[in-house]
């Protein structure tokens, strides 16, 4: 915790540190935070405080300004100051950053002034949090919707198996528009769901308990959720899916989801469909094991879209949404699919699986065959696909690949609003060449030429997309975490719930 006081005379100082031992004698469960901005905008004062801070220091008759200036002016964006006593409600006020208004670098395909209301509402929760205070207030920085989203997700962290946990804060809005805030509150809550289904030991998310936890997360909200057995998938002829579950032949079964939101009565369904691999161990082609405990993480497409239905339905939006999640381990056993095996995909294509580890295309392929029988609208997948989109893009976006310039361009829009950035990845016959021009069966899972490994990926994968279907491939390897640039999300990230959300709403107006 920090006064941010300077050499600025024995009085104030003897008051401020009388204050802070009066407050810290309260137990945690009665303090009260509040959390206020300020822009770097200079003025005659030195600093711009936003609309709720100018409220607030008119409240306590200039104390907050002046404690501002004690502090030397030096709230730099994304960071907090704490002041404490002064009034009799908030024992403690977290001053944040916001940095300059009005920036704009189209460039970036960011909104700025959004994605810096979220990093402060974060700053200043979890610096409150740290000082040991729970009942926490926030301002609405003019975007009541982003001010929640940065202090739901900033406030919450993965601590499922801790025998002692710590209580995660209450975040309140301080004043202004109570339903955007609600609006904000839901979307992260979405978003901190897929974090926590990624984070989770995959001992304790295996197909069964994930379907498991589908239905008990769900169905309470009037979603109806349909889980599969590998039998259902023999009589499918989804032989690339079970391909990669024969390694967990005799441990962990393979399980298939549909799940269900309906609240349009629309014929044409969105579909959503999500890889679900809970544990890759790369199969025969095993993985080096650095690292390797991340891919409990491998089943994050099947979270985030599980999260997405759980959004809409928390919005009670009026759609029509199909989610298809396909579940299995991949795992190196005797009865593991071999490299250079030979199975047959719903649509009856060949497939080689010359690489074991590439195993998440051929579990998509049977997911996107079984959405023709959907009739959609468009169909989108999304999963951790491939190591080389990590290498391409880093964790700064979510690589897309599309075959509609209106879905990929609804989607980029609805990324920069959620601080959720996409970038678009070529789709080209080039890359088609490389996986389907093989010498004794249709496909490999695989090409053989090296580089250009994201989008020779997609390109597989569009050969079992239903015909003349509207299509996005996100490919979320690079941003699931657990390193992630925003400073209010720690663990695995479930980026891009929200921007899911927002992107399936801006098609319901």
């Amino acid at each position: 915790m920090a006064f941010a006081l300077k050499a600025c005379g024995r009085i104030r100082l003897y008051s401020s540190l009388q204050n802070l031992i009066r407050f810290s004698s309260q137990t945690a469960s009665n303090r009260k935070g509040l959390v206020l901005g300020v822009y770097t905008n200079k003025n005659e004062d030195g600093v711009e405080l936003t609309l709720a801070a100018e409220c607030y220091n008119k409240i306590t008759r200039g104390k907050l300004l002046e404690q501002i200036k004690l502090a030397g002016n030096k709230v730099k964006p994304g960071k907090a100051f704490l002041f404490w006593g002064l009034d009799n409600e908030f024992q403690s006020v977290a001053v944040v950053g916001l940095g300059k208004k009005d920036v704009n670098e189209p460039i970036e395909l960011l909104c700025h002034e959004k994605e810096a209301v979220r990093v402060a509402a974060s700053a200043g929760c979890r610096a409150l949090d740290a000082a040991g205070i729970k009942q926490i207030k926030v301002e609405d920085f003019c975007d009541p919707e982003s001010s929640a989203e940065g202090s739901v997700l900033g406030t919450w962290k993965f601590q499922e198996y801790k025998s002692k946990k710590e209580p995660f804060p209450e975040v309140q809005l301080y004043q202004g528009d109570e339903t955007s805030w609600q609006k904000g509150a839901a979307k992260a809550e979405a978003q901190n769901l897929a974090r926590r289904l990624a984070d989770t030991p995959s001992n304790l998310l295996t197909p069964t308990i994930f379907a498991d936890e589908a239905h008990k997360i769900l169905t309470p909200l009037g979603i109806t959720v349909q889980v599969y057995d590998k039998k259902w998938a023999e009589d499918q002829k989804m032989y690339s899916f079970l391909s990669v579950a024969k390694g967990s032949a005799h441990g962990e079964p393979p399980k298939f989801l549909e799940i269900t939101y309906n609240k349009s009565g629309s014929v044409s369904p969105f579909v959503l469909v999500g890889k679900g691999v809970t544990f890759d161990t790369g199969g025969i082609s095993i993985k080096p094991s650095a690292s390797m405990d991340e891919m409990r993480a491998d089943m994050g497409g099947a979270a985030t879209v599980l999260s997405t239905v759980f959004g809409l339905a928390k919005l009670n939006l009026n759609a029509n949404v199909k989610v298809l999640i396909p579940l299995t381990e991949n795992m190196p056993s005797g009865t593991a699919t071999k490299p250079g095996d030979v199975v047959t995909a719903r649509n009856g294509k060949s497939i080689c699986v010359d690489n074991t580890d590439a195993e998440g295309r051929l579990i998509l392929a049977d997911a996107l065959c079984y959405s023709a029988d959907l009739k959609p609208k468009w169909v989108i997948d999304v999963a951790t696909l491939t190591g080389a989109m990590r290498i391409a893009l880093g964790n700064a976006c979510t690589g897309v690949f599309s075959n509609s310039d209106y879905l990929y361009d609804t989607l980029q829009s609805a990324g920069s609003k959620t601080g959720d950035r996409v970038w678009r990845m070529p789709l080209w016959k080039h890359y088609s060449k490389q996986i389907c021009e093989h010498p004794s069966c249709d496909m490999n899972n695989i090409s053989k030429k090296g580089g250009g490994g994201s989008c020779t990926a997609a390109a597989f994968l569009r050969e079992f997309v239903p015909e003349k279907t509207d299509w996005m491939h996100l490919d979320i390897a690079g941003v699931m975490g657990p390193a992630d640039p925003a400073p209010y999300l720690s663990g695995m990230t479930g980026r891009p719930t929200r921007t899911l959300i927002e992107f399936i709403e801006r098609q319901l107006n």
